[in-house]
C-alpha cells in the first residue's frame, strides 16, 4: 500500500514538473515571437514617420508669414513633425557644399536656394490619396511656392510594410494557435494522471467545485511559475544577445521589460486556468467506470 502511494506520489510529481517544464517552454517561445513582432512593428512605423516632404516657401516672407505656413501645415494628421531650415543653412550644408563645390553665393550675387518646412510625415501617409490631398492644400497655402516628396517610394515602402505586417500576424496567431493546443494537451495530461483520485473523490461525495478548485489552483501557480522561469531565460537571451552583438540595441529598456516580463506571466496564468477548468469538468462529469477508458 505504502509503495503504490509513493508511486502515485511520485507520477504526480514528475507529471506537474513536466507540465511546468513544457508550459515554460511554450512561453519562452511565446514570448520571443511576440518581442520579436513588437520590434517590427515599432521598426515600421517609424519607418512610416520617417519620409520628409519638402514644402519650399516663398521670398521675402516675414517670421509671422512662415509661422502661419507652420501652423497650417500642422493641422493636418498627416504631419507627425516639421522643421524650418533657411536658405543660409543650406548653402552651410557639408552635403550641398560637396555636391556643388562652388561659391554660388558669390558666382551669383545673391543666394538662390528658398527657405522651407522639412515636414515628417505621419503613419497616416500610406493612404495615398490622403497623401495627395495634403500635398494639394500645401500647395495652395498662402507663402508656399512647391511642394516635393517622394511619391512613388513612399507608395512602394507602405504596399512593403503592410506584407511585412500581414505575414507577422499570420505567423503570430498561428503560433499562438500551436501554443494553447500544445498548453491545453499538456494541462490535459496532467490532469489525466490524477484522474484515479478524482474518482476517488468522486465516489466519496466530494462537490464538483471542491473537486475541481485544487487543480485550478495549481494551474494557476503553474502558470505562474512558468511565466516567471521564461520571463527570466527571455529576459537573459535578450541580455546576453544584446551584450555579444551591441550594435543590434535589441534590450528594452526596464520599464519595457517589466511591462513584457508581467504580460508572458499573465499569459501563463490565464492560459493554465482556461485550459485547466474544461479537462477537469469533463474527468469530473465523466462516469466512473469510464474514466480509466479515456
Amino acid at each position: 500500500m505504502a509503495t503504490a502511494k509513493r508511486d502515485i506520489s511520485r507520477r504526480v510529481r514528475f507529471s506537474y514538473a513536466t507540465a511546468t517544464v513544457s508550459m515554460t517552454l511554450v512561453l519562452f517561445l511565446l514570448g520571443a515571437v511576440g518581442f520579436i513582432m513588437a520590434n517590427i512593428f515599432s521598426t515600421t512605423k517609424r519607418m512610416r514617420e520617417s519620409v520628409t516632404m519638402i514644402v519650399e516657401l516663398k521670398d521675402n516672407l516675414s517670421e509671422a508669414e512662415r509661422d502661419s505656413v507652420a501652423v497650417r501645415l500642422a493641422e493636418s494628421e498627416m504631419v507627425a513633425s516639421l522643421k524650418f531650415v533657411s536658405k543660409e543653412s543650406k548653402l552651410e550644408d557639408e552635403e550641398f557644399k560637396r555636391v556643388f563645390a562652388v561659391d554660388i553665393k558669390g558666382i551669383l550675387g545673391e543666394n538662390p536656394l528658398p527657405d522651407s518646412y522639412d515636414v515628417t510625415l505621419s503613419a497616416l501617409s500610406s493612404n495615398k490619396e490622403g497623401l495627395e490631398k495634403f500635398a494639394e492644400e500645401a500647395r495652395k497655402i498662402e507663402g508656399v511656392s512647391y511642394v516635393t516628396y517622394p511619391q512613388s517610394f513612399i507608395e512602394d515602402m507602405h504596399s512593403t510594410l503592410d506584407i511585412m505586417q500581414f505575414i507577422m500576424a499570420v505567423f503570430g496567431g498561428a503560433l499562438l494557435v500551436v501554443s494553447f493546443v500544445l498548453l491545453n494537451n499538456t494541462v490535459r495530461l496532467s490532469v489525466y494522471s490524477q484522474r484515479e483520485l478524482i474518482n476517488t473523490l468522486k465516489a466519496v461525495g466530494a462537490t464538483k467545485w471542491f473537486i475541481m478548485r485544487p487543480f485550478v489552483g495549481r494551474s494557476a501557480l503553474q502558470g505562474l511559475l512558468a511565466g516567471i522561469i521564461a520571463s527570466l531565460l527571455l529576459g537573459g537571451a535578450l541580455y546576453a544577445l544584446d551584450h555579444f552583438v551591441p550594435g543590434l540595441g535589441i534590450f528594452p529598456r526596464w520599464e519595457e521589460a517589466g511591462i513584457f516580463a508581467g504580460a508572458i506571466v499573465v499569459v501563463g496564468v490565464v492560459v493554465a486556468v482556461i485550459c485547466t477548468l474544461p479537462v477537469v469538468n469533463r474527468f469530473v462529469n465523466m462516469r466512473g467506470n469510464k474514466i480509466y477508458l479515456y
